[in-house]
């Protein structure tokens, strides 16, 4: 089942988002030292807090038994568009096509919110997950390497 957390969920999905993200860390090799902004070392309860309670992101989460396994946010930005954040789901739930419900689910929200675009930015040499969001009409638009990361920012965009 898919919900709107609150305040009281936040550390459970910050955990669900660190543990989700490191799997790309180690498989990447990325260390807090290199990459101290990725999102595995850069997630916290106090940027999570400040984002549902200063930025007003809609944040949702998938339960299992009551259990938080997977999550995302939305951000919306100009132009009726809005960006599809932290999309993840625990490594031990994967496989499931829990991603592709939360995914479903986010198209659902961001309609709702009146967006006609979803935004995406990912490691860009994560081949994998770049696939899946193609499978799943998101179009590649471009990169962006920054000084501070030791990957590729990848650039996609879909339609809603």
């Amino acid at each position: 089942m898919i919900k709107k957390i609150h305040e009281k969920d936040i550390a459970e999905c910050v955990n669900v988002i660190r543990e989700s993200f490191i799997t790309v860390a180690d498989e990447l090799g990325y260390t807090i030292e290199n990459a101290p902004r990725f999102t595995a070392f850069a997630t916290t309860e106090d940027r999570l807090l400040y984002q549902l309670e200063n930025e007003h992101r809609p944040m949702f989460a998938y339960y299992d038994n009551g259990k938080i396994i997977g999550y995302y946010s939305l951000s919306l930005q100009d132009n009726n568009e809005c960006e599809l954040n932290n999309l993840c789901v625990l490594p031990q739930y994967r496989h499931k096509h829990i991603g592709t419900k939360l995914l479903e689910d986010a198209y659902i929200k961001a309609k709702e919110m009146k967006c006609k675009k979803m935004n995406i930015g990912i490691v860009e040499e994560n081949v994998i997950l770049r696939e899946w969001y193609e499978d799943n009409g998101f179009i590649h638009i471009g990169t962006k390497k920054f000084d501070f990361f030791p990957f590729t920012c990848g650039y996609m965009k879909r339609d809603l």
